[in-house]
């Protein structure tokens, strides 16, 4: 804080003395554990809808992985529409990011605060605005990827 104080005025000062006596501390244990068991129980009911999946329509456990991902992704989105996922998030805190309900509800949030400005200009083009560029860098560093695994497969061969 010696940076910010030499260029602080008294007043300044004086104000963040005052509020750093009224600020809580932050309970870092609990959180952590907090966002532990909420990623796990997240991760969990992807590995029982997974099992569902698997039993119910006789899918080994590659095939039934697509359905069990859009799945998750479904009830993310459900739950973000409903306001229960937010609710989620601020307790589970950085367990709820797991990451692909995290990003579904970070999509769904996204459309749903432009929903006023139509379906096509508002929603559907808001909705993209965090999912391209995760898109495209995912679509990059596979091509990097693949070409650093095929580059090593023609060296070692």
């Amino acid at each position: 804080m010696k940076p910010k104080d030499s260029k602080s005025t008294p007043v300044q000062r004086a104000y963040r003395e005052r509020v750093s006596t009224f600020r809580r501390a932050v309970p870092v244990g609990r959180n952590s554990l907090r966002s532990f068991f909420a990623g796990g129980g997240v991760c969990l009911l992807g590995q029982v809808i997974q099992g569902l999946w698997m039993r119910l329509l006789h899918m080994d456990p590659e095939t039934a992985s697509n359905p069990t991902v859009a799945t998750l992704v479904v009830l993310s989105v459900l739950a973000t529409g409903l306001g229960v996922y937010d609710r989620f998030g601020q307790w589970a805190g950085a367990g709820s990011a797991v990451p692909v309900t995290g990003f579904a509800n970070s999509m769904a949030s996204a459309a749903m605060e432009h929903r006023s400005e139509g379906w096509v200009l508002g929603t559907a083009s808001q909705m993209f605005k965090l999912a391209g560029p995760v898109i495209a860098f995912g679509v990059t560093a596979a091509f990097v990827v693949s070409l650093v695994k095929a580059l090593w497969a023609i060296w070692a061969s």
